[in-house]
């Protein structure tokens, strides 16, 4: 019997068989059948209808690669500036937060913004910040290059001009020796993640509501299932109690497969010996499911996607301690994932793996993440072993950076897009959300569709710019390759499970700059309801406020509900509120309304220069 039927629509199923329908009918959690609005609506019969009044509905996005169980834990702590479109706005908002953030707590932004969506496209200074939150920590992340603090959290966390500097890292010093507050990535981003990790954290209950409102907000956005990369203090079992109790009682909203992730340097083979052991791929159910190792499998094997620091090279020890944790997990038939910025660093990778297949064949999926760089070569590779390559958006926020230190004819295949999926090689998208990249999606569709960044320039030619279904298709079917579940989920055919988003405009058609403002009006996960709004809205699952009450999620508009900055629209231009200058670099901020690149004149603006003015 049908429990659910949505009728009236434009419904893209990706089914070969039936791309396009007016209607659908759901039964048991899968799709039963997609037709006309007569077909379907003849079988009907009690199950519950809802009219789409002409709305688009795609299947639910699949997020490939993310940090929903670590960043769950923490979004109702976080001030997110994702559409912010003015840093007069964004120091406002930090400025309100501080104030009703009690003590010991921090204001945290962490991820999801560049400073070339802002009208006056720079950053923030330290004294600006100071400003906003005299007596408040602050830590304000910035890409994987660079932390501003503010002076209260120098204080808290006991920074002096005996602190000393962290592998990896560089805590800025006045002329005096005092720290000023600029944590620099050289290249490693440890001392970011080590420091923000010394915050307060939440107790366990509203870790519980804090996830349940990160899950709230993907399904707002489209976002059904997504696969969690894992993470460093990520460690397996405990720190997934939070997510497990969340499916033990009911509550996942968002199907997610996990990877387990290699916690400390040296001991990573004992790590994935202890996990082969405890649990294996597929363990768990249809929405909470283990799903192999990665992305970190060995430290040695760790490259940096800082674009503001120099490529590193990966330690000459690298393939000694990577082999043998990658036989360990071809032997046991674990799919794999490993994180790989550069392709000097996946052809090292490759090597190891052709290795070890020589030796034990793998039986199963291996992934690379990221690949901005990535050769025809080594993609060739990849699709020969079996593997396949998981994008993220992250060029759509540090595509200036990356331009400015590589070049605009480098930057026009990174990542190569279209070449990956003439290769055959299975391919799927993602955000590798929460830190620095936004967990967005429509972000990703907007930069996979026009090439653009946050900042409006334009990184690709034609030849590397996808189709609307061609990106949709990645954030859907694409990715459920990833989890081994192309089978039963990202296309809405009969016998798929039932995860589909009903949205706010259509895709298919809207102007370009529109897509990044799409959202879910009405959101379903295996036949359920889980997500209303608009009309919808009273369909929508209650959910309690967000705890604590002094949380972000309670004052601030959604992200993604946010008017976008406009690059180019200079009435902003005036709000630059800079009362500092560098006689160096001076600070004309017209250059960044005048040039595709305002980074790329050294005496008119600090941008990829690693220049600290805007810090004093």
């Amino acid at each position: 019997m049908t429990d659910l039927v949505l009728y009236n629509g434009r419904i893209s199923t990706l089914d070969p068989k039936m791309p396009e329908a007016e209607a659908i009918a759901i039964a048991d959690g899968k799709v039963v059948a997609t037709g006309s609005n007569a077909d379907i609506m003849a079988t009907a019969g009690s199950a519950k209808q809802v009219d789409l009044a002409g709305r688009r509905v795609i299947p639910g996005l699949n997020d490939s690669h993310t940090h929903l169980i670590r960043g769950g834990l923490y979004f109702n702590m976080e001030l997110r500036w994702e559409n912010v479109p003015s840093l007069a706005d964004a120091l406002r908002m930090l400025k309100e937060q501080a104030d009703r953030t009690p003590a010991p707590q921090w204001v945290r932004v962490v991820g999801g913004w560049s400073e070339f969506q802002f009208a006056e496209r720079r950053m923030p200074t330290l004294d600006e910040i100071n400003a906003a939150a005299p007596d408040t920590p602050v830590f304000i992340l910035h890409l994987y290059g660079r932390a501003l603090i503010n002076r209260a959290a120098i204080q808290a966390l006991g920074f002096d001009k005996d602190t000393p500097n962290p592998p990896g890292g560089e805590i800025q010093r006045d002329a005096k020796g005092n720290p000023t507050g600029l944590l620099i990535a050289k290249p490693s981003a440890l001392i970011l993640y080590s420091t923000l990790a010394k915050g307060p954290k939440l107790p366990v209950e509203d870790q519980i509501n804090s996830t349940r409102h990160y899950m709230r907000e993907m399904n707002r956005l489209g976002i059904t299932s997504v696969i969690d990369a894992g993470g460093g203090g990520q460690n397996y079992p405990q720190d997934y109690d939070v997510i497990q109790r969340l499916h033990d009682d009911g509550q996942l909203t968002v199907r997610v497969a996990y990877n387990l992730f290699a916690q400390a340097p040296g001991s990573e083979l004992t790590d994935y010996e202890r996990w082969v052991g405890m649990t294996e791929p597929g363990a768990g159910s249809d929405m909470l499911r283990m799903n192999g190792a990665g992305e970190n499998l060995a430290w040695s094997a760790a490259d940096f996607e800082n674009f503001l620091e120099p490529r590193p090279d990966l330690a000459p020890v690298m393939e000694a301690e990577l082999e043998p944790i990658v036989e360990l997990l071809a032997t046991n038939k674990w799919p794999f994932r490993i994180h790989a910025t550069y392709d000097e660093s996946i052809d090292r990778f490759l090597s190891v793996f052709e290795r070890v297949n020589g030796r034990q064949p793998f039986g199963t999926r291996f992934i690379i993440d990221h690949a901005e760089t990535i050769s025809p070569r080594n993609i060739e590779r990849i699709h020969a072993l079996g593997g396949g390559i998981a994008i993220q958006h992250r060029m759509a926020f540090q595509g200036e950076y990356f331009v400015d230190r590589y070049g605009a004819d480098a930057a026009e295949l990174t990542p190569p897009m279209r070449k990956m999926l003439e290769s055959g090689v299975p391919v799927g998208a993602g955000t590798d959300a929460t830190r620095v990249a936004s967990y967005d999606p429509w972000v990703g569709l907007y930069w996979m569709t026009t090439g653009k960044t946050l900042g409006g320039m334009s990184l690709y030619e034609d030849g590397n710019v996808l189709s609307r279904e061609e990106a949709l298709r990645l954030w859907t079917h694409g990715s459920a390759w990833f989890s081994g579940e192309a089978d039963v989920k990202g296309t809405l055919a009969p016998g798929m499970y039932a995860d589909l988003a009903v949205l706010s405009a259509d895709y298919m058609s809207v102007p370009p700059q529109e897509v990044r403002q799409i959202s879910s009006v009405l959101t379903v996960v295996g036949g359920k309801i889980v997500y209303g709004d608009d009309v919808y809205a009273e369909l929508s699952p209650p959910l309690p406020p967000a705890s604590p009450s002094w949380s972000p999620v309670n004052a601030e508009t959604s992200p993604g509900q946010r008017n976008e900055a406009q690059a180019g629209n200079a009435e902003f231009a005036a709000a630059c509120g800079c009362s500092t200058s560098c006689g160096v670099h001076g600070h004309d901020h017209g250059i960044a309304w005048n040039t595709p690149l305002p980074v790329s004149d050294k005496k008119s603006f600090w941008g990829a220069l690693g220049c600290s003015c805007f810090a004093v």
